[in-house]
């Protein structure tokens, strides 16, 4: 072997060396990146596509009930589930969802409403008499699984009394004279029957939301029906003056969940 093969076989070698050494770098980075990457996952969500929970990606316009589910279930609207009203006659089902248990264990429920109250008082008094008028109006909301109601019953979301009382002379303007007395003085004469009530409203118009948690237990193995139930009612009085009173129920969210509870 003369010396440019020498040279040319030595250059080889330290070539065939430097690469594995490459080789095993790259390698060990390799496995760093596969162990950073474990339990972790990225996902894209497209417009229709929906994560782990089953919650879609793009806004829910109208209400949505999750699928059955050993562990979870869900329905949301982001609706108005009960328009403005001054009452119903019954109970309303607002959101629904099926929910399957794999054991007897006990169905945890949430359930979160937007509630809105209007109230509207006006009193008209004269003559020193006093007028009251009340307005009275309540949310109430219960849970149930396979129709019968979860403890703890039935809750109250938002409920207001106003009630408004004045006492008032009146308005005089124009209703008052100048009479003259026998003896010559004169006097301010008032007549009653001329007299304006004075009137003082006062209107409320609250928005707020309110959650509340509903537990059922040993619930038996199979899928269950979780709903949620709200009505409104409301009631008034006034006297010679005007009263009114409506809610609604605005959007709303119901989770329900398998546990076990500590016994």
């Amino acid at each position: 072997m003369n010396g440019f093969q020498l040279v040319t076989h030595a250059r080889s070698s330290i070539f065939r060396s430097g690469h594995l050494r490459a080789l095993g770098v790259l390698g060990a980075f390799g496995a760093l990146l596969v162990l950073g990457a474990c339990g972790k996952t990225t996902r894209a969500l497209s417009a229709d596509a929906t994560n782990e929970t089953g919650v879609a990606a793009k806004d829910v316009a109208e209400a949505t009930a999750g699928q059955p589910s050993a562990k979870f279930a869900f329905s949301t609207s982001s609706l108005t589930l009960i328009e403005e009203t001054t009452g119903t006659s019954d109970w309303v089902t607002i959101l629904s969802s099926p929910i399957k248990t794999p054991a007897a264990k006990e169905v945890y429920v949430s359930a979160s409403l937007e509630a809105g109250l209007y109230t509207q008082t006006l009193v008209r008094s004269k003559n020193l008499k006093k007028d009251t008028s009340t307005a009275s109006v309540a949310i109430q909301v219960r849970a149930l699984i396979d129709g019968t109601p979860m403890p703890p019953g039935v809750v109250t979301y938002a409920a207001r009394t106003q009630t408004l009382s004045a006492t008032l002379e009146g308005a005089i303007s124009g209703c008052l004279s100048v009479v003259t007395n026998p003896d010559g003085t004169q006097t301010i004469v008032l007549d009653p029957d001329c007299v304006t009530p004075e009137e003082i409203e006062l209107i409320l118009n609250t928005l707020n939301a309110a959650s509340f948690n509903f537990v059922a237990t040993n619930v038996p193995v199979g899928t269950h029906m979780i709903s949620l139930q709200a009505r409104i009612s409301s009631s008034t009085s006034a006297q010679t003056g005007t009263a009114s009173a409506k809610a609604l129920v605005g959007k709303g969210t119901l989770v329900g969940q398998i546990l076990r509870a500590v016994k």
